[in-house]
């Protein structure tokens, strides 16, 4: 384990240039929480992600941060911004859902995800989204609630939809 004081870290924010990073560190934390691939299906989840990525970035409906310690990237994190339609409150809302929430083994448990956290938080101010929501592994759940994510409001189903019934 690498000792890591979050002042230290360098926090940058994805651009286009950032793409294949951002497709390398998906494909760690897919492989993480999901196992290896197929390699015929990960060539293709590639070339997926770089043209989701790119495209995403360039339209600003994408938005990354990156921690890196001694040039090193050691921690990353991204956010989907969704526009809504508006109700009788408002007429048009946005909402972001963060995701690829992703800190290199040697790395965990020291603050770091705090930070690309934070950046993702102050960005969703900026931009003045109106909810943030997340799906949370067990051992991300404590980060989570500690910056006062709750259960949701509303019930929240889903539906996979292309499947057999």
């Amino acid at each position: 384990m690498m000792k890591i004081d979050p002042a230290q870290l360098i926090v940058r924010r994805a651009d286009v240039s950032d793409v294949p990073l951002l497709v390398a560190y998906r494909m760690r934390y897919l492989t993480e929480l999901q196992g290896e691939m197929d390699e015929r299906y990960k060539l293709k989840l590639l070339e997926d992600l770089t043209r989701y990525f790119d495209r995403a970035l360039t339209e600003g409906r994408f938005i990354a941060f990156y921690a890196e310690l001694e040039e090193r990237v050691v921690s990353f994190g991204g956010m989907v911004i969704k526009e809504i339609p508006g109700d009788r409150y408002k007429t048009m809302y946005l909402e972001g859902d963060i995701l690829n929430m992703y800190t290199v083994p040697e790395a965990r448990r020291q603050g770091v995800s705090s930070v690309i956290l934070e950046a993702l938080l102050d960005e969703a101010k900026i931009r003045g989204i109106s909810k943030v929501a997340l799906h949370t592994s067990k051992d991300g759940e404590k980060l989570y609630r500690k910056y006062h994510f709750t259960e949701p409001v509303y019930p929240y189903l889903e539906r996979p939809i292309n499947t057999e019934e």
